[in-house]
C-alpha cells in the first residue's frame, strides 16, 4: 500500500474565495498571498494520486489561529472521507489553546477523522517545548487516541514564508514531555531525526515519526541515507506536502540514492501503514 502521509486540501468555495479568506488568519496569509500558491480540492488529489500510484492520502486543512476558520476546515476533511473513506484518512485541525479545543477534537473524531494535524506552532501561536500551552491538548489527543503531525522546521540556512521557530529542541521538549502520545514530525522534524544517532535520544523518540515534507526544498536526497545511518528509516513517512508538490518528485528523490526496494516500499506506504495500524 502506498500512502501520502501529508497533505493539505480545501473546499472549492474557500478557494473560490481565496482572496477573501487570505484576510481572516495572518499566517495563512503569510503563506499564500502569492500569485503562484497552489491550492487543492480532495478531487485534485484524487487525480494526482492516480498519475503517482498513491492509495491513500491523510488530508487536511492549513493550520490556523481562527477556530471558525479551523471548523469550516474540518468539516470539509469529514465531507471528503465520508465520500471517498478507501482513499482518505482525515486529520482534524484545532488551535491548541482555543477553549473550543476538545470539544472540536471530540467532534472530528466522532465524524471518523484519525488525527490531528498539521499543527504549526507560529500559526497557533504556542511554544511546543512549553507543557504549560501544550499539555491540555495532547491529553485530548491521547484520550481520543489520535497521533498528532507537528510542523517543525531547520533553523539553520535559508528563510522561506513560514519557517518557524520549533526546531530540533523544541520537537524533542515536546515529545519527551508527551511520551505517551504517537507524534508524527513534518519535514523530518527540522533534522531532529539525526539525534536517533544519540543512544538516550533514541530511546526517548520511540514514539515518534518523521514525514518527509518540502524535503527535495530542504535537503540533499542523501538525508534518507543518513536516516539509515541514524537507524530510523522505518520510522520515515512518505509526506508530500501536495500541493506544493507532488508525490513524483519524491521518487526522483529516491532514484538518487542507493536505498534497496525494501527501503524504499517502507518509506512509500508500509512504514505508515504500521503507523496506522491498516
Amino acid at each position: 500500500m502506498k500512502i501520502d502521509v501529508h497533505v493539505h486540501i480545501l473546499a472549492p468555495d474557500f478557494i473560490k474565495d481565496i482572496r477573501k479568506n487570505l484576510d481572516r488568519d495572518p499566517h495563512f496569509k503569510l503563506l499564500h498571498d502569492n500569485p503562484k500558491a497552489k491550492f487543492a480540492t480532495a478531487e485534485d488529489v484524487l487525480e494526482n494520486m492516480e498519475k503517482t500510484g498513491i492509495d491513500k492520502s491523510v488530508v487536511f486543512g492549513f493550520s490556523c489561529l481562527d477556530p471558525g476558520m479551523a471548523r469550516e476546515a474540518n468539516d470539509y476533511i469529514i465531507e471528503t472521507v465520508k465520500r471517498y473513506p478507501d482513499r482518505f484518512i482525515g486529520f482534524a485541525i484545532v488551535p491548541p489553546k482555543d477553549a473550543g479545543m476538545e470539544k472540536e477534537l471530540i467532534r472530528c473524531h466522532e465524524a471518523g477523522l484519525k488525527g490531528v494535524g498539521e499543527v504549526i506552532p507560529s500559526s497557533v501561536q504556542i511554544d511546543i517545548s512549553d507543557q504549560d500551552q501544550v499539555g491540555a491538548f495532547t491529553a485530548v489527543c491521547r484520550e481520543l487516541d489520535l497521533p498528532i503531525l507537528m510542523h517543525t522546521n531547520e533553523l539553520v540556512g535559508h528563510y522561506y514564508p513560514g519557517k518557524g521557530e520549533m526546531g530540533p529542541e523544541q520537537a524533542y521538549r515536546f515529545a519527551i514531555n508527551n511520551p505517551d502520545n504517537r507524534i508524527i514530525f513534518a519535514h523530518w522534524g527540522g533534522g531532529l531525526f539525526s539525534f536517533e544517532l544519540m543512544p538516550e535520544v533514541k530511546e526517548s523518540l520511540r514514539h515518534v515519526y518523521y514525514d518527509t515534507a518540502a524535503s527535495p526544498f530542504l535537503f540533499y536526497p542523501a538525508v534518507y541515507e543518513t536516516a539509515r545511518l541514524a537507524g530510523v528509516l522505518p520510522k520515515v513517512l512518505l509526506g508530500s506536502d501536495y500541493p506544493l508538490l507532488p508525490p513524483s518528485r519524491y521518487y526522483k528523490e529516491w532514484a538518487a540514492t542507493n536505498l534497496n526496494e525494501e527501503e524504499k516500499n517502507g518509506v512509500w506506504g508500509e512504514n505508515a501503514a504500521r503507523f496506522f495500524g491498516l
